[in-house]
């Protein structure tokens, strides 16, 4: 009897692996580039045990499940049967919960995401000069504005209001446009 193809393929030997390197890989530490997780690792410990005493998941999946209609139904009913037959051995036993040993990390990590963030939008300086010399030439009239022959890509006149309207936005480059023009 001849075997199956598949297996025959997993037993061939990859002269192009190199299997230390492989190894090398999977015991290589993680490269953790967020400052206050870095500070707190202990390299003696798995990656799980690391972010469960920092008060962080390591799988979503299992701190957030999502819910199966099924299982709770099951879960139920043998909770009922449960209940009928040993009702005092359920009293006795209590979850136990495990605070975090490294709760500081969690609480940083969560000051930083809700503080404000300064916006770091600029447009392109081609644009920059396109909408300047628009403005320079026409002012507010934005139907003119359509029918410039540096219009090139046939934007129109709303797409230009909206454009112009985004770049008196950002107080950076107009504030700059508003002292050239000044001067």
């Amino acid at each position: 009897m001849t075997k199956i193809r598949k297996v025959k393929r997993r037993k061939k030997y990859r002269m192009n692996v190199n299997r230390k390197r492989l190894r090398n890989k999977l015991y290589k530490l993680p490269t953790i580039t967020c400052a206050q997780i870095k500070q707190s690792w202990d390299i003696t410990k798995s990656t799980r045990t690391n972010l469960n005493q920092m008060g962080l998941a390591y799988d979503p999946n299992e701190t957030l499940k999502i819910p199966n209609t099924k299982k709770e139904l099951i879960d139920k009913v043998s909770k009922w049967k449960v209940e009928e037959n040993d009702e005092n051995k359920l009293q006795n036993e209590e979850d136990i919960e495990m605070t975090s040993v490294k709760i500081h990390v969690a609480e940083e990590l969560e000051t930083e995401a809700k503080a404000p963030r300064k916006r770091m939008f600029r447009l392109p300086n081609s644009q920059v000069h396109f909408l300047t010399y628009l403005m320079d030439k026409y002012g507010e009239n934005y139907k003119a504005m359509a029918l410039d022959r540096k219009n090139y890509n046939q934007l129109t006149w709303k797409q230009i209001r909206a454009k112009i309207k985004i770049f008196k936005g950002i107080p950076e480059q107009y504030n700059e446009y508003l002292q050239n023009k000044n001067t």
